[in-house]
């Protein structure tokens, strides 16, 4: 894991000296948002630091909308939803300074005991990366994640109930440096942010829908690209609010092209030599090839992991440069695994998440399942030449329901994640399709209203 941004030593000095005075400890829920408490510096540095804090359970037990639900094991009204017990991670402290006097460090949850909470987004990642610590290896991976970005404040944009937003570019501004240029003292006050913060970033640049952006950062050690991602979520909702604007990274907002989120992921020796570069067709390593082989194989049954919500399954549907496929090429952007890069930067990209995924999830998914093809040396089916679109390939689940399902069923999810963790994902999935079930959209009102 990368070293923190802001030593604890660091911290001290700048609390002393006044210019911060506000730590914020968060964890990441199973929507992989940050939940939390902000602290005074003081008593974060003399408290929190050596004895945690502690917060409700049922943090991660709710629906999106903070409700408390039931079905979960860990957390209920039977149970007195209890605390658990919140352990600052310093390896992510960080000075964030689009907030004022503000440091930010994410916390991993413990029993009181001091067991994990297994279900925890952050406790699933780890257990798959000492998986592949046990081997010797370990995972790099880059996130690429887009948002639509508004002429609308969070505020009027929910008095509006989200319709009839203005996009903050008029037309498709993919590439373009002139239309991107038009929101570019946003996009700068979110790089910077993010450089401040520790981040590495690469680019910005426009894309296809209306008023969407992606901004890239360089990639690095899988649990610090995905703390880095969720921290860079939060961050720029922040940022646009502070410029009167809203963005949003949900998977399909409207008819056009939805919000992808591509991860890259590649394995490495503890000394940095890359493990899938080879001698084998295409400069491959055998490791590799059933490294890709074992993510066709399970990617259906753990799309779960990938897309968590009704609104995820929008996103798949033909030409729209989100997979529909379960096949791999080279360079290929129809297919759901695109192979990139040669020599050290071999790797492959996992084109199935959308905006709104769980990055600890899905990269522990994509390690789940390539693990599965080492174990079982699984062969590499040929890549896909062509538009995997029009293929007669195994399809992305198409619905919530369709991938919960999948999921319940799969050994692969079960042997990786333990049955605790499978059943309490499952649990948010049912529940996510009940309440869409129950729900009467805009688009039924507008068809039924009159001519019905």
């Amino acid at each position: 894991m990368s070293p923190a941004p802001l030593s604890l030593e660091e911290l001290r000095v700048n609390v002393a000296n006044g210019s911060i005075d506000t730590v914020v400890v968060a964890i990441v829920d199973m929507q992989g948002r940050l939940q939390g408490k902000r602290f005074d510096a003081n008593y974060f540095l003399n408290i929190v630091v050596e004895h945690g804090t502690e917060g409700c359970n049922y943090l991660l037990a709710v629906d999106i909308d903070m409700n408390t639900v039931d079905g979960y094991e860990m957390s209920s009204w039977s149970a007195g939803y209890s605390d658990f017990a919140m352990t600052p991670d310093l390896q992510t402290l960080r000075h964030i300074s689009w907030q004022p006097g503000t440091a930010l460090v994410l916390a991993d949850v413990a029993w009181h005991d001091a067991s994990p909470v297994t279900p925890s987004p952050r406790q699933i990642l780890r257990r798959q990366l000492d998986r592949l610590a046990e081997r010797g290896w370990l995972a790099y991976v880059g996130t690429e994640l887009e948002f639509i970005l508004f002429d609308e404040t969070y505020e009027t944009a929910f008095e509006k109930r989200y319709q009839g937003l203005r996009p903050a570019n008029q037309y498709n501004v993919d590439y373009s440096v002139l239309g991107t240029s038009r929101v570019e003292p946003l996009l700068r006050a979110i790089r910077l942010g993010m450089r401040d913060a520790g981040m590495t970033v690469e680019s910005a640049k426009g894309e296809c829908n209306l008023g969407q952006h992606e901004i890239a950062f360089m990639f690095t050690d899988a649990l610090t690209t995905c703390d880095n991602h969720v921290i860079y979520k939060n961050g720029a909702k922040e940022i646009a609010a502070q410029h009167g604007k809203s963005l949003t990274f949900m998977a399909k907002y409207d008819e056009r092209e939805g919000n992808s989120c591509h991860i890259h992921l590649s394995l490495r020796a503890p000394d940095g030599q890359p493990l899938f570069a080879g001698e084998r067709d295409g400069g491959v390593s055998p490791l590799f090839e059933q490294f890709l082989a074992g993510q066709l194989a399970a990617l259906r049954e753990l799309t779960l992991f990938f897309a968590p919500n009704v609104n995820s399954y929008k996103r798949y549907a033909p030409g729209s440069f989100a997979p529909t496929a379960v096949k791999w090429g080279q360079d290929n952007r129809t297919c759901a695994l695109r192979v990139v890069g040669h020599g050290a930067a071999l790797r492959f990209e996992n084109r199935v998440p959308g905006g709104d995924a769980n990055p600890y999830l899905a990269v522990a998914a994509m390690i789940a399942a390539g693990l599965h093809g080492i174990d079982n040396g699984l062969e590499l089916e040929p890549a896909f030449v062509g538009n995997a679109y029009e293929s007669d390939a195994e399809q992305v689940p198409a619905t919530l329901a369709e991938a919960a399902t999948l999921f319940g069923g799969s050994a692969v999810a079960r042997a990786a994640f333990g049955d605790d963790v499978v059943e309490h994902y499952l649990n948010n999935a049912r529940i996510e399709v009940a309440a869409f079930n129950s729900a009467i959209t805009d688009w039924e009102r507008v068809r039924g209203f009159e001519r019905m």
